[in-house]
């Protein structure tokens, strides 16, 4: 659906390749995923940071969608993506910016 639309998807993660690998398989994905287990690049986009879960607080990955366009500007920030819609939103927010 995005790459129909000239959209092209990056997942990162601080997960290693071979846990992608798996995860890839698993759900079938046709999107590519990055590795970044030292967290550099998470951090440098402000996703890495603390969180909390039933009183409990961790270190973890805040999940956030960036548009980039192809200047690479973030033009958008989806701070609370939700899985059934996410698509369309992505879709609808890349064609109101051209």
């Amino acid at each position: 659906m995005l790459a129909e639309n000239g959209i092209t998807v990056i997942g990162v993660s601080p997960d290693d390749r071979a846990s992608h690998k798996k995860f890839e398989s698993k759900f079938n994905l046709n999107f590519t995923l990055i590795s970044d287990s030292d967290k550099k690049l998470m951090k440098k986009y402000g996703v890495w940071g603390e969180k909390q879960m039933f009183g409990n607080k961790f270190m973890g990955v805040h999940r956030r969608t960036f548009l980039i366009n192809e200047k690479g500007i973030i033009t958008k920030i989806f701070l609370r993506p939700k899985v059934r819609q996410h698509a369309a939103e992505i879709i609808r927010e890349f064609n109101v910016q051209r």
